[in-house]
């Protein structure tokens, strides 16, 4: 199983980061997740478009932003105009969520729906057509370096269950506590793109810690998942 490491810029030196972007780009990163936190819907604030804009000039990679952020269709597009790839939005912050994915697929950006520990897989089941991610918090969301909530595991794999039924194209995304003890219980559970920030921003050789994370797939088959289709 092929297994896709975006590093979260959230546990980067801010006062580094066209560098911290570049050290993960060279060590092998396929995507770079952007926490945008609003001091709302999560206890933090992080940073706005004019960031992601500044920052897409020096990278090739996809930018994935998760908008942890209340009225996330207030700001949707100004995000999508900054350069963002893929735009993830929470189902607890959004009420008409179908709206927003639409009008964001028909911008031609991919679309993400994001579940927070306790919200069940369920909720997603009806826009699984439409998005090309659902992302897992397996922390409650709002501060990097968090620990590992293990009851999620059985969620992801509802989840991986859920979108081989309805014959999704969606891929799973997992955010929260990802090293390289706990990437094999999500891959293992059907998660195919691993969120890491601290585990891949403090260690000491960022190519090896990404490296671990990849290796995590390795062997592992998830039954009802082409994982290697996109």
């Amino acid at each position: 199983m092929t297994v896709k490491v975006a590093p979260s810029l959230l546990a980067a030196d801010f006062g580094r980061l066209r560098e911290e972007v570049a050290r993960v780009e060279a060590a092998g990163a396929d995507l770079l997740h952007l926490d945008i936190m609003d001091g709302h819907f999560v206890p933090n604030i992080t940073f706005g478009p004019q960031v992601v804009a500044a920052l897409r000039p020096h990278s090739r990679l996809p930018f994935d932003v998760h908008l942890m952020i209340e009225q996330p269709e207030r700001y949707a597009e100004d995000f999508l105009a900054a350069g963002a790839d893929l735009i993830t939005v929470h189902v607890e912050a959004v009420v008409h969520l179908h709206r927003l994915l639409t009008r964001l697929k028909e911008r031609g950006v991919m679309v993400g729906v994001a579940l927070n520990p306790s919200t069940p897989a369920v909720m997603v089941e009806e826009v699984l057509p439409l998005v090309d991610v659902v992302l897992v918090m397996t922390v409650n969301p709002g501060f990097g370096g968090q620990k590992f909530i293990p009851e999620v595991v059985p969620k992801i794999a509802h989840l991986t269950r859920m979108i081989a039924a309805k014959e999704s194209r969606a891929l799973i995304e997992v955010d929260g506590g990802i090293d390289a003890t706990t990437a094999p219980l999500v891959v293992e559970a059907g998660a195919q793109i691993l969120v890491a920030g601290t585990s891949v921003f403090k260690a000491d050789k960022v190519e090896e810690a990404i490296r671990m994370l990849k290796e995590a797939g390795k062997g592992v088959e998830v039954c009802g998942r082409d994982a290697d289709r996109h």
